[in-house]
């Protein structure tokens, strides 16, 4: 990839709610092509990562199924008539899995068909509600899983709406830090916070 396109940051609008791709994405078809050299991959992968989460943070996924986006715009740019290939896109997806893309996914199962994605990681999400917590003086009460994704109280709050795992990994983070405890069978869980 040419570095004249290392940063960055110009966006392309089509339509005021739409999701914004970036130039790169636009106007470059070597981006869908991942490159054999070291450093122009690396920079490639990083360019990937922060579309694929600008993307999912946009548009609410937690989850990423790889066989279920192949043809959507994020992997698809109808326009120069260029995708992202199957296995390039697990390449991708591992690559943000691990420790130089930040663990910024996690694999749903080892057989590599989808991920979590973490436009916010765990532990970032577990400081957002902490945050909420505190601020609506809520520690020392108990609330259910439904009530913090699904609640009316929560419904301005980014976490409105979270995948359930997603907030089980988050409150976990929590309970590691002796801030919540998390009680309950499957689908009737709540959660006390400290």
């Amino acid at each position: 990839m040419a570095s004249t396109y290392s940063g960055t940051t110009t966006l392309v609008n089509k339509e005021p709610d739409s999701f914004h791709f970036p130039s790169i994405y636009q106007d470059y078809p070597p981006f869908f092509t991942l490159q054999t050299t070291l450093s122009t991959r690396t920079s490639q992968l990083k360019k990937w990562s922060r579309l694929i989460q600008r993307y999912c943070k946009f548009h609410r996924l937690f989850r990423l199924v790889i066989s279920e986006h192949l043809d959507s715009p994020l992997f698809n740019n109808r326009r120069l008539n260029k995708r992202l290939q199957y296995a390039d896109i697990v390449t991708v997806l591992d690559w943000m899995a691990g420790m130089e893309g930040g663990g910024r996914t996690e694999w749903l199962t080892k057989a590599k068909e989808g991920v979590f994605v973490y436009w916010r990681k765990p532990e970032e999400w577990a400081n957002l509600i902490r945050t909420w917590v505190e601020d609506t003086g809520q520690k020392g009460s108990v609330l259910t899983l439904y009530e913090l994704v699904e609640g009316e109280t929560t419904e301005k709050e980014e976490f409105y709406g979270m995948d359930l795992d997603v907030l089980k990994k988050g409150l976990a983070a929590l309970a590691k830090q002796g801030r919540a405890q998390v009680f309950g069978s499957e689908g009737s869980e709540g959660v006390k916070f400290f």
